[in-house]
């Protein structure tokens, strides 16, 4: 019999699935002096497309806010279509949840700034994430929420 056959990850596509900004108090907002509060969210999904073919998007939300009034929010939704094959069903959620965030993230970063920039904003530089952290973090919720309904 032939060896066992080799591990695959391959990265299919990347692209930008979503891409909003709204300026809701243009254009005062420009005139205002004073340093926004900037909130940033990331969220991950990853979801099978086909055998073997995952979709992840990696969804990044920039509020900026000085005092009540919003300065802008921007949000970026970089995805990938990534081929994995021969792998251990356990190993596809990190690297759905680790590796491909990873891959994705100067991406989203790059497209967050230039589209903030673009709307007359200093950019916002996203400083490198820890998408392990993130993983586990998600993993520890998931598990107390299911302890928690049973």
């Amino acid at each position: 019999m032939s060896e066992a056959a080799q591990p695959v990850f391959q990265i299919e596509k990347l692209y930008v699935k979503d891409l909003s900004l709204e300026i809701p108090n243009a254009p005062r907002i420009f005139l205002e002096r004073e340093a926004p509060q900037v909130d940033i969210q990331i969220h991950t999904q990853g979801n099978p497309v086909d055998e073997g073919i995952f979709e992840v998007v990696l969804t990044v939300t920039v509020t900026a806010k000085i005092k009540e009034k919003t300065m802008f929010l921007a949000e970026v939704g970089q995805a990938g279509i990534f081929q994995i094959r021969n792998v251990p069903q356990q190993e596809i959620e990190p690297i759905l949840g680790v590796v491909c965030p990873n891959i994705l993230f100067p991406y989203a970063r790059e497209a967050v700034s230039d589209v903030i920039t673009r709307a007359g904003f200093p950019p916002v530089i996203l400083s490198p994430m820890n998408f392990e952290a993130l993983y586990q973090q998600q993993r520890q919720r998931a598990q107390a929420a299911e302890g928690a309904s049973h």
